[in-house]
C-alpha cells in the first residue's frame, strides 16, 4: 500500500509517495521545474489561480506513478500540506470566484491594525492568540470592501489546501489547525470567534465543516480517481499548513520540541502545551497539528524575513559563479567572530520580531585592513544564526524550553558554520533529516487512514542523516560574538 502526499506551494507543487510497509518514500518530484508565477495586480498584491495548482498537482501525480512504476490502485491515502494564510473564495458550484490572494499579499494589513484596536489588542491576544494582521479573515474583509460583487457570489471560503481537497473529493471542509491560521478561531472558547466574524460583517455560513487534521475527510471523487490513476476508495486523511507540517515531518509534535528552516526567509517553530502569547505579537501562534480541546499543542511561529536571501545577496555581489559548498568551506576558514565584523540580515523588509521595524541590513565593525572577503561570508552566516538566537529567546519567554532543534539537510543547514553556530549560541542540539513537506503530508495521510497506528510507528523509518551537538570550548567564544552582535542590533531598534 501507498500514501500520496502534496505540499501546495507557491513556488512550486510538491509530491511524494509513501510505501507504507517499509516506511520509505519511493517517488518524490515538483512541477512545474521554473517557479510559479505570482501576480500582482497593485502594489502589494499577491494572487494566483488554484487551478493552476490543481493542474500542477494533477500532472505530478500521474508523472510520479509513472517514474516509479507502482500501481496507482494501491494508493489509500492522500495528505495535503499547503502555503498558509491564503484565501480562496467559491461559489456554490465551487467554481473559483477570483485569484487566490495568497500569503504574501499585504493588502488588508490596515484592516487587520484597525481590527487589532477595535476588538481590543488584549482580546485579541488571549482569545485569537494573535493580531487579526494580514491573515485570512482581514483578506476576506478586504474582499467585502473592495469587491462587493464577488463577496456576494461567495458560498465558502477556503485555505489553498481546502481548495485541493475540493477539487480531489467535492467535499468542502477545514481543520481548527487552517482556521486558527487565518485568525478565525477563539483558543478560549474554543470555537470559531464570533468577534472576528462580527467585527467583519462576515457571515458564520460561509466557513466550512470543520474535521480533525488526522481523519478520514472525504473519499476521492471516482472521476478524479480514474483521472489520476489510483483508487477508488483513496481518501482525503490529512491536511495543515506549510509550517504545521514541516515540523510534524520532523517529527516535532510535544511541547519543547522545535523544527527550523532557513531558505530565503527563516522560521523557527517550537511546540508548547500551554495557551499562551507574546505581549509584543513578535511571534504567532497557532493549532498545531495534533491540537484538540482534550490535549493543547500550539506552535509558536518566528518568521525571519532575511536569512538565506542575505547569504545569495552577498554571494551575488562578490561572484555569481561561486557554489554555496564554496561558500561554506571559504567560511570555515575564518574564526569564530569574523574578527567583530557583524552583519545584521535584515534587508528584506519589516521584522515582525523587531516589531515590525525595517532596519535594513547593516555591514558594522568594518575595517579595510583585516577583513575580506571571506570575513564578509563569514560574518553573513553567524548573523542569520545569530537572528535565530535572538527569535528563540522570545520564545523562551513564553515558556518554550529548547534541548533539540530539527531541520532538513538543506539550504542554510548544509553549512557547517551556520548549524554549528546555532548550536553554540543557542546550548541546543541539532538534527538534521531527509524529509520534506510532501514527505510529511504522505506520513500524515497514512496515519489519518490509520494505516499506521501511532506516531512512533510512523516516524520509524525517519532517517537521521547528522547531529551537530555544541562545542563547549567555543560556546563562550560564540557568546561573546553575539553579545557584539545584539549590541550593535540594540543601537537600531
Amino acid at each position: 500500500m501507498y500514501s500520496l502526499g502534496y505540499d501546495i506551494g507557491s513556488s512550486s507543487i510538491k509530491a511524494a509517495i509513501l510505501e507504507i510497509e517499509s516506511g520509505k518514500i519511493i517517488a518524490n518530484g515538483f512541477y512545474p521545474k521554473e517557479e510559479m508565477k505570482i501576480n500582482s495586480p497593485m502594489s502589494g498584491h499577491a494572487e494566483q489561480d488554484p487551478e493552476t495548482w490543481w493542474n500542477y498537482a494533477k500532472l505530478l501525480t500521474k508523472q510520479l506513478i509513472h517514474d516509479s512504476k507502482i500501481n496507482g490502485n494501491e494508493i489509500k491515502s492522500i495528505g495535503i500540506s499547503y502555503q498558509m494564510h491564503g484565501l480562496v473564495t467559491v461559489d456554490k458550484e465551487q467554481n473559483v470566484i477570483r485569484p487566490a490572494i495568497i500569503w504574501c499579499d499585504s493588502r488588508a494589513v490596515e484592516i487587520g491594525n484597525n481590527a487589532f484596536e477595535k476588538i481590543g489588542k488584549k482580546f485579541c491576544l488571549e482569545h485569537l492568540l494573535n493580531s487579526p494582521g494580514n491573515f485570512t479573515a482581514s483578506k476576506l474583509r478586504w474582499i467585502k470592501e473592495k469587491e462587493k460583487e464577488n463577496f456576494e457570489k461567495i458560498n465558502k471560503i477556503m485555505l489553498p489546501g481546502d481548495f485541493i481537497a475540493m477539487k480531489l473529493t467535492g467535499d468542502i471542509s477545514t481543520t481548527t489547525s487552517g482556521l486558527s491560521e487565518g485568525i478565525f478561531w477563539d483558543f478560549k472558547r474554543n470555537e470559531i470567534s464570533k468577534e472576528i466574524l462580527n467585527h467583519y460583517e462576515i457571515g458564520f455560513s460561509l466557513i466550512a465543516e470543520t474535521n480533525p487534521t488526522f481523519s478520514v475527510q472525504a473519499k476521492i471523487l471516482k472521476s478524479v480517481a480514474e483521472e489520476l490513476g489510483i483508487n477508488n476508495d483513496a481518501v482525503v486523511s490529512y491536511r495543515a499548513g506549510d509550517q504545521p507540517n514541516n515540523a510534524f515531518s520532523l517529527n516535532v509534535l510535544s511541547a519543547g520540541e522545535i523544527a527550523a528552516t532557513a531558505g530565503t526567509s527563516g522560521v523557527v517553530y517550537g511546540v508548547i502545551d500551554k495557551v499562551n502569547y507574546d505581549k509584543l505579537s513578535r511571534v504567532n501562534q497557532f493549532a498545531h497539528v495534533n491540537h484538540s480541546s482534550n490535549q493543547t499543542r500550539l506552535g509558536v511561529l518566528l518568521c525571519i524575513n532575511g536569512t538565506g536571501i542575505q547569504n545569495s545577496w552577498i554571494r551575488n555581489i562578490f561572484d555569481e559563479k561561486i557554489s554555496y559548498d564554496e561558500i561554506n568551506k571559504i567560511c570555515e576558514s575564518i574564526s569564530i567572530g569574523s574578527d567583530d565584523l557583524t552583519i545584521l540580515p535584515f534587508g528584506n523588509g519589516a521584522e515582525r520580531m523587531l516589531e515590525n521595524k525595517n532596519i535594513g541590513s547593516q555591514i558594522l565593525g568594518l575595517d579595510f585592513v583585516r577583513h575580506t572577503k571571506a570575513h564578509l561570508y563569514r560574518a553573513a552566516q553567524e548573523g542569520i544564526a545569530f537572528s535565530f538566537k535572538y527569535g528563540i529567546d522570545i520564545m523562551k519567554e513564553m515558556g518554550l524550553k529548547i534541548n533539540v532543534i530539527r531541520a532538513g539537510k538543506t539550504n542554510m543547514f548544509l553549512s557547517p558554520v551556520f548549524r554549528q553556530t546555532l548550536a553554540n549560541v543557542t546550548g541546543a542540539t541539532i538534527e538534521l533529516y531527509e524529509t520534506d513537506g510532501s514527505h510529511g503530508a504522505a506520513r500524515g495521510a497514512a496515519i489519518g487512514a490509520g494505516l499506521y497506528k501511532s506516531f512512533s510507528e510512523t516516524f520509524s523509518s525517519l532517517n537521521k542523516v547528522a547531529v551537530i551537538y555544541p562545542i563547549k570550548e567555543n560556546i563562550e567564544q560564540t557568546l561573546h560574538s553575539y553579545s557584539i552582535w545584539l549590541n550593535r542590533l540594540k543601537m537600531f531598534i
